[in-house]
């Protein structure tokens, strides 16, 4: 999505009462859950929470019913962050359910488009990376599942720097 359609697509969301997002990734374990909590966590620190719906979900089902990866957990717990979310997968209403479905690498994006019941649902779907302003030598959020704690430690201030962008593009 080019610069011009995003900025579009939040203006779009600024005057909305309620504004629901998603953020998606494989498993929703780490990324996805880590995501939401950051989010959460800016919104909270804003007083603006009761205006915000967010929620996650994974593209797999591998993981349904479990809490985030205790690594994911634990470092997001330094910053302040506490990650509760009761892993779900992505299903076809979640395009009914939110304005944007943030997935968070490109294979993510591939399933959720596959998934998208109609060109609109699709046109809701915006890469995390889009958000980022960091300069990072990735083009996606990075799974850091495999990675010690660095990858998480990378994952979350990209996504710090992705939600706090997400936000103010929103409520500024």
């Amino acid at each position: 999505m080019n610069r011009g359609k995003l900025m579009e697509r939040l203006s779009a969301l600024k005057s909305r009462e309620k504004v629901r997002v998603l953020f998606v990734c494989l498993g929703n374990i780490c990324r996805s859950p880590a995501a939401e909590g950051v989010l959460r966590d800016i919104v909270a620190r804003r007083g603006t929470s009761s205006r915000w719906m967010i929620d996650s979900a994974g593209t797999g089902r591998w993981h349904i019913g479990q809490l985030p990866d205790k690594r994911m957990r634990i470092h997001a717990r330094r910053r302040g962050i506490e990650l509760t979310h009761i892993c779900r997968q992505v299903r076809e209403a979640d395009f009914d359910d939110f304005d944007l479905i943030i997935p968070m690498d490109g294979q993510n994006e591939a399933d959720l488009r596959a998934l998208a019941p109609t060109s609109e649902a699709a046109g809701r779907i915006i890469p995390m990376a889009a958000f980022v302003s960091k300069a990072m030598r990735f083009d996606y959020i990075p799974d850091p599942y495999y990675e010690g704690a660095e990858g998480f430690e990378l994952v979350l201030d990209l996504l710090e720097d992705g939600c706090q962008r997400l936000a103010d593009a929103i409520e500024d």
